[in-house]
């Protein structure tokens, strides 16, 4: 049991050394920004965030608010 419990936490310890490599090992390493946001592909096909897009939607005006400018 106790040999198991050393050889998990040895391959965890390799794994975690291996995901970070780059930070660990490069000056001013970072992890990749993953978000949506700091994707360019998405961004020029108009995709963003979800809190982007609640600004965006709450800026627009909606039917009843156009119909009232026509009116005036």
């Amino acid at each position: 049991m106790l040999i198991t419990l050393l050889l998990t936490v040895l391959i965890l310890v390799i794994c975690a050394m291996l995901l970070g490599i780059k930070i660990i090992f490069v000056k001013g390493g970072q992890f990749p920004n993953t978000h949506v946001e700091g994707n360019p592909a998405l961004g020029k096909k108009g995709i963003h965030c979800s809190s982007r897009q609640d600004k965006d939607a709450s800026l627009e005006k909606n039917l009843f608010e156009r119909l009232e400018e026509i009116k005036k």
